[in-house]
């Protein structure tokens, strides 16, 4: 019988770089730790850097997935730390694009001494609209996604990516996110983004009280501004918030000479 894998195995777990602080690259749905690939060379000589993917991405072993453990976000905030326990880590920035933000700050209620900064890229507590508070989709919209991720994954992924992205289809961004999204086994995508899309996290924010900075694209399909301004308000922590002239959830892939200077300012700089 096949060994089991460790944690640090099973999620892929890397650790580059030369320098003494450590900082924690955590990346959205649909990608792996590769979403970072124009960033890291910009960080290896100043700062350790661990990278790892999350249970379910494409370079994971499905089998590993639980349904249960991960139908709430805070199985990956688990995960999060049972990583940085087993990496004994006692301080980091971390860095997390789209829910990986929010799962950063999940994982700081339980550990805030851990993190010393937390910087959210594309980030949002709850992607549905609610009475005074605009996510951006309605419930309606969201029910056409899952719809169309069941009945034809493989077409729904070339629609998806590019709109994501928002770049033309055959830009080398979103021929990389098409390829780690279709990378996912179509259910567990399903189940993945059906959790995601349909969480609400506003009640958590005023609890978190590291510090904050929250970066975000001027036009991301995912994430209207406002629910920038609305992180920035409703955390409980000092937050910071720097809106990029850039267009889609991953401006690391798409538009990484605009982000990787910011990234870095935010990394060095304090609140």
């Amino acid at each position: 019988m096949a060994e089991l894998p460790t944690l640090l195995e099973a999620h892929n777990v890397r650790v580059v770089g030369m320098g003494e602080e450590l900082v924690v690259l955590g990346h959205g749905f649909g990608t792996d730790q590769s979403v970072w690939q124009h960033v890291i060379p910009h960080l290896v000589d100043d700062y350790r850097v661990i990278l790892f993917d999350n249970m379910g991405a494409g370079t994971t072993d499905p089998e590993y997935f639980s349904f249960s453990r991960y139908s709430t976000l805070h199985g990956y905030a688990d995960d999060l730390l049972s990583i940085l326990d087993e990496l004994e880590v006692e301080s980091c920035i971390y860095v997390g694009h789209s829910v990986a933000g929010m799962v950063g700050c999940l994982a700081s209620l339980e550990r805030p001494e851990i993190f010393t900064k937390i910087i959210t890229l594309s980030a949002s507590p709850r992607y549905l609209n609610d009475e005074n508070y605009f996510g951006g989709f309605e419930q309606e919209d969201l029910n056409q996604l899952f719809e169309a991720m069941q009945s034809n994954f493989k077409a729904w992924v070339s629609g998806f990516a590019p709109l994501a992205v928002g770049a033309d289809i055959d830009s080398m961004a979103v021929q990389e996110f098409g390829r780690t999204l279709f990378n996912i086994r179509p259910d567990i995508a399903f189940s993945v983004a059906k959790t995601i899309f349909q969480s609400d996290l506003r009640t958590m924010l005023p609890n978190v009280t590291v510090p904050c900075h929250i970066i975000q694209s001027s036009k991301d399909l995912a994430v209207p501004t406002v629910v920038a301004d609305y992180l920035h308000h409703a955390l409980g922590g000092p937050t910071i918030v720097e809106v990029l002239q850039t267009e889609g959830h991953l401006p690391q892939l798409s538009s990484p000479d605009i982000v990787v200077p910011v990234l870095k300012r935010h990394i060095i700089g304090s609140l």
